[in-house]
C-alpha cells in the first residue's frame, strides 16, 4: 500500500473512532462497545466482509458465509477465523478443520485454504488492513476492501 493510501486510511479511521464515545454535557466521555449482533444485522450478503474496528494496522471484520469459497492463500499474513454463530470448515490441501460457535483458527500465511459452510455461519476475521478476501486468486467472490458497517 502506498504511503498516501496509508495516510488516507488513518485519517478515515480517526473519524470512525469518534463513533466509539459520546461527549456528555459535563465534558466527560461515555465509551460505547461494539455490538457484534447489531453489526451483523446491518448486512446480509455472503462472502463480503465488513470492517467493525481497527487496532493499529489490523482490522476486525464480520462476514456471513454460506456455501463454498475459492481456494486461495495470503502470502504475507496469517488469517484469523472466529465463529460468532454457526458452523464452518476450512479445507486445506492436506486436511480440514471444523469450527463451531466460539471457536477460532489461525490459517498460517502462505497456506492455501478454502472456507465453507453448509448453512449460514457468522464469522469474525482479523487481518491486516488491505488484505483482499480472495488473496491473489481474484474472481467473482472478491469483495470490496475497507467497507465499514
Amino acid at each position: 500500500m502506498s504511503p498516501a493510501n496509508v495516510a488516507a486510511a488513518k485519517a478515515s479511521l480517526s473519524i470512525r473512532l469518534l463513533d466509539r464515545h459520546t461527549t456528555m454535557s459535563d465534558g466527560s466521555r461515555r465509551y460505547l462497545p461494539i455490538n457484534l449482533r447489531e453489526k451483523l444485522e446491518r448486512f446480509h450478503d455472503h462472502w463480503s466482509p465488513r470492517v467493525i474496528a481497527q487496532m493499529n494496522d489490523y482490522q476486525f471484520k464480520l462476514a456471513r458465509i454460506q456455501g463454498e469459497f475459492v481456494w486461495h492463500s495470503h502470502a504475507d499474513t496469517d488469517e484469523v477465523f472466529i465463529v460468532v454463530d454457526g458452523e464452518m470448515a476450512i479445507e486445506f490441501r492436506d486436511g480440514c478443520v471444523e469450527l463451531k460457535t466460539g471457536e477460532l483458527f489461525v490459517v498460517p500465511k502462505g497456506v492455501e485454504h478454502k472456507p465453507r459452510a453448509h448453512s449460514e455461519c457468522r464469522i469474525m476475521l482479523v487481518e491486516p488492513y488491505g488484505v483482499v478476501n480472495t488473496g491473489g486468486q481474484g474472481g467473482a467472490l472478491t469483495a470490496p476492501n475497507d467497507v465499514w458497517v
